[in-house]
């Protein structure tokens, strides 16, 4: 299985690529994380609607076949350490590719939010999306520690 972390966003800072790197390279090839980083949407002239279409439209596009979508959005169903463990405990048993969409500076667009079989929150804090690429990937490093009964948990 592999989880691709779809990511609305380029040319991020030295500190969220390393970080994020960091965790990603310390899953194993059963359960990789793999970055997809997606163009931002040209906000020219102040047409975020347009901006928002043309970033669902790759964040479609970048999506595999035979993954299950789910949007990281404020508003989703609030997603505990335990939960992602739970969930990724399922995720290993039915092999499936997982598919994470983070949005750009604007959210996610109602395309990418349509093709998501769930929403998931991971704080009920508007994170800055660089953020949270680096949250999301120290989250699924920990909820893997978690199902290998590595130490790095202490919840």
């Amino acid at each position: 299985m592999r989880i691709r972390l779809l990511a609305v966003g380029r040319r991020m800072p030295k500190w969220v690529t390393t970080a994020y790197e960091d965790y990603a390279r310390r899953l194993p090839r059963e359960c990789r994380l793999e970055l997809v980083e997606i163009a931002p949407g040209r906000r020219a002239g102040g047409d975020v609607a347009r901006a928002i279409a043309e970033e669902d439209r790759r964040l479609r596009a970048a999506i595999g076949t035979d993954t299950q979508v789910i949007a990281l959005t404020v508003d989703g169903r609030p997603w505990t350490t335990e939960g992602l463990a739970d969930d990724m405990r399922a995720w290993l048993a039915d092999g499936r590719d997982r598919a994470l969409m983070i949005g750009g500076p604007d959210g996610l667009g109602p395309d990418s939010l349509a093709v998501a079989e769930a929403r998931r929150s991971l704080s009920a804090l508007t994170l800055p999306h660089p953020l949270v690429r680096v949250i999301a990937a120290e989250q699924v490093y920990r909820a893997h520690s978690i199902l290998s009964g590595h130490p790095y948990h202490r919840g």
